[in-house]
C-alpha cells in the first residue's frame, strides 16, 4: 500500500508538475497573440506604405473675382478675391497616365476649378473632369508631363474584385478625413453587402440613391469620400461614398467592379454612358402609408424639374406613380430610380399615376441625364 500509495502520490506529483509546466506555456499562447496583433498591424502598416502614395486629395479651388475696396479715409482701390483652395475629398490613381478615381458629388460644382494632391505634397491642376450620370463615380485627369516632373511618376492603385467579399472581412480606408487631415488611416470590417441607402452630399445638397453599396464600421467621415477601401492585400475593394449621421461606425462604399465597369467604358469611349433622365424627385410610399391613406403604394411625387419628361408628360406634385410598364412599383423591386435606370435614352416608359382618387397612364419619352 505504501509503495502503492508512492506510485500514486508520485502520479499525482507528476501530474501537478505538469499542470504546472502548462501554466508556464500559458505566456507562450499570449505571444502567439500577440504575434497575431504585430502582423495585422504589419499588415497595415505595409498596405499604406504601398498605397498610400497613390491616395490623393481633392480641392475646391473658388474663380478669382475683382473688388473694389472703399477706404475710410476716401478713395478706393482694386483688388481680387477668391482663388483659395479648399480640401472636400480623396481620390485614387488608377493609372500612370493620370487618371484619378474619386466621387461624383465631391466634383459636382462645374463652377469650380479643382486641384489634386498627393501625399507628399505635390499639386496638379485638373485638366479635365468626367463625371459617370449612372453612378456617384467621376474621374479627374491630370496632364502626365506635369505628374512626372521632377521624376515623380503616379503610382496606380491595384484594383481587386468585389464580387467574392465576405461579411466580417478585414478592411483598411484611407482619406482625407473632415476635409482636413489628408491620409488619415482607420480600419474596420464589413459590416453587410448589397446595401441601399439615399445619401445627401455634404456640399451640394442633392440626394441620391444608392443601391448595393458595401456598408463597413472602418471611421470614414466628410472629406473621405472618392478614397478607397482596401482588403488586407492592399487592393482597392471600394469607393468610399457615404456615412450614416447621427450614428457611429456605419460608412458605406461603392463596391469596386461597379467601378471597373465604369472605368472600362470610359477608357473605351473616351466618356461615361448617357443615363435616361426623368425629372421627378419622389418618395417611396410603404405599405403601411399607403393602407393608412387609401392610396395605392408607390413613388409619392414632390417635386418635378422644370423641362424635364415628367414635366412635358403632365406629371405633376403629388401623384403617385404605382406601375411602371403595367408592374407595381415597390421598393423590393428597386423604386422608380431602377426602373429609370435600367432604360436607354429615348425609350419610353408607361406610367400608371393616382391623382385626387383617379388613375391615369401616361407616357414619356425618356432623355439624357443633365449633369
Amino acid at each position: 500500500m505504501v509503495v502503492l500509495a508512492s506510485l500514486a502520490s508520485g502520479a499525482i506529483a507528476d501530474r501537478v508538475l505538469g499542470f504546472s509546466i502548462l501554466d508556464k506555456l500559458f505566456p507562450r499562447a499570449a505571444s502567439i497573440v500577440q504575434q497575431k496583433i504585430v502582423n495585422e498591424e504589419s499588415d497595415v502598416i505595409d498596405v499604406v506604405k504601398t498605397v498610400g502614395p497613390s491616395v490623393v486629395t481633392v480641392s475646391a479651388v473658388s474663380p478669382k473675382r475683382n473688388i473694389i475696396q472703399f477706404s475710410p479715409f476716401g478713395g478706393f482701390s482694386q483688388g481680387t478675391t477668391g482663388g483659395t483652395s479648399q480640401d472636400i475629398g480623396s481620390g485614387f490613381v488608377v493609372s500612370g497616365d493620370g487618371l484619378i478615381v474619386t466621387n461624383k458629388h465631391v466634383v459636382s460644382n462645374t463652377a469650380l476649378a479643382y486641384k489634386v494632391s498627393t501625399s507628399d505634397g505635390s499639386s496638379f491642376d485638373a485638366k479635365t473632369i468626367s463625371r459617370d450620370p449612372n453612378n456617384d463615380i467621376a474621374v479627374i485627369k491630370i496632364d502626365p508631363a506635369e505628374a512626372s516632373s521632377g521624376g515623380k511618376v503616379l503610382k496606380p492603385v491595384e484594383l481587386g474584385d468585389s464580387g467574392n467579399l465576405q461579411v466580417g472581412q478585414f478592411v483598411i480606408a484611407i482619406g482625407t478625413a473632415l476635409g482636413e487631415f489628408r491620409n488619415t488611416v482607420t480600419t474596420g470590417v464589413i459590416s453587410g453587402l448589397g446595401r441601399g441607402i439615399d445619401a445627401g452630399s455634404v456640399f451640394q445638397g442633392y440626394v441620391e440613391r444608392l443601391d448595393n453599396v458595401i456598408q463597413t464600421d472602418a471611421a470614414i467621415n466628410p472629406g473621405n469620400s472618392g478614397g478607397p477601401l482596401l482588403n488586407s492585400l492592399g487592393q482597392v475593394i471600394g469607393i468610399n461614398v457615404a456615412v450614416a449621421q447621427g450614428a457611429n461606425n456605419i460608412a458605406f462604399s461603392i463596391p469596386i467592379n461597379t467601378v471597373k465597369d465604369a472605368l472600362n467604358i470610359y477608357k473605351q469611349d473616351g466618356k461615361f454612358p448617357a443615363k435616361a433622365y426623368l425629372g421627378a424627385e419622389y418618395q417611396m410610399l410603404s405599405v403601411q402609408a399607403a393602407l393608412l391613406n387609401q392610396v395605392p403604394q408607390g413613388a409619392y411625387v414632390v417635386n418635378v424639374a422644370p423641362g424635364s419628361p415628367a414635366e412635358k408628360a403632365g406629371i405633376m406634385r403629388g401623384d403617385i406613380i404605382f406601375k411602371t410598364d403595367g408592374q407595381a412599383l415597390t421598393d423590393t423591386n428597386g423604386g422608380l430610380t431602377k426602373i429609370v435606370s435600367g432604360k436607354k435614352v429615348g425609350e419610353s416608359l408607361k406610367l400608371t399615376i393616382w391623382r385626387d382618387g383617379n388613375e391615369k397612364e401616361i407616357s414619356i419619352t425618356l432623355t439624357e441625364a443633365r449633369l
